[in-house]
């Protein structure tokens, strides 16, 4: 349908080290680096966690053949050496999948789309990774420990459900709902933000409804119309861990292709 309109900004500055500030993207990604104390040029380290003094600094050759960087370029590459290691080490286990309870999986960049196709209709849900990382929980931290306690990073796009018959396509926008469902209150995992339904392609001239300002049993039998077209709870929760494995995967390839452009690859 529309571009999706992303719920949560979050990038924390890679030089957050040097101000102590802790910003969103506290996974392992630099917090264990800011909660550690400098080392020393040439220390050696032990155990398994990934720190500076694990790490031996990188020889870095330009493409000019002058052997020599700026000392801001030589400093961003030996970050982010450590880094990809540390993220990489989170990473393990973690893929997206090529299937999901039925629906096929399709990567373009941070665009995801998954495709079920019966006799009668298509069901496709898409959405876009990017912005939508955040921490379920704002721990408290404590810069001198160890193991800080860290809440845990989920990507929880704002996603876009689309049923096509034909030349008609039923579209809802649907994103999570933040925080535990109070007493009373339905345990739903997402909400349905707006309702349209055009024929062919999606235009701006298409009318559309707010969710929030649906009859409220029209808003219940649409929710249960998702669920019988696959679009449940646990479906959501699924859908959540796969956002967040190619939003880690994507993040990890951007510090790479940093990486290599600063020390003058191509």
């Amino acid at each position: 349908m529309n571009s999706l309109k992303t719920a949560t900004l979050r990038f924390a500055s890679l030089a957050s080290s040097a101000t102590g500030a802790l910003g969103k993207r506290d996974f392992t990604r630099s917090l264990w680096h800011m909660t550690k104390k400098p080392a020393t040029v040439g220390g050696t380290g032990g155990g398994d966690h990934v720190t500076v003094l694990n790490v031996h600094k990188p020889s870095i050759n330009c493409t000019c053949g002058c052997n020599v960087h700026t000392k801001g370029e030589r400093e961003l590459v030996e970050f982010l050496t450590e880094e990809i290691i540390a993220e990489r080490k989170v990473q393990k286990g973690k893929t997206v999948p090529t299937t999901l309870d039925g629906f096929s999986v399709k990567l373009s960049g941070a665009d995801v789309e998954l495709t079920k196709q019966t006799d009668k209709e298509k069901v496709v849900v898409s959405f876009n990774v990017n912005h939508t990382v955040d921490s379920e929980e704002e721990p408290e931290i404590n810069p001198n420990a160890d193991k800080p306690d860290l809440g845990e990073m989920r990507s929880k796009p704002q996603f876009e459900v689309d049923i096509i018959r034909g030349n008609s396509t039923l579209s809802f926008t649907c994103s999570y709902l933040q925080g535990e469902a109070q007493e009373g209150e339905y345990n739903d995992v997402f909400s349905i933000d707006e309702l349209s339904i055009f024929e062919g392609e999606w235009n701006d001239k298409v009318y559309a409804v707010a969710g929030d300002v649906l009859d409220g049993y029209l808003y219940d039998l649409l929710m249960n119309l998702l669920e019988e077209k696959g679009i449940s709870n646990e479906f959501a929760e699924k859908l959540s861990d796969l956002a967040t494995a190619h939003e880690h995967t994507s993040y990890i390839g951007l510090l790479e292709k940093l990486s290599k452009f600063t020390a003058g690859g191509k």
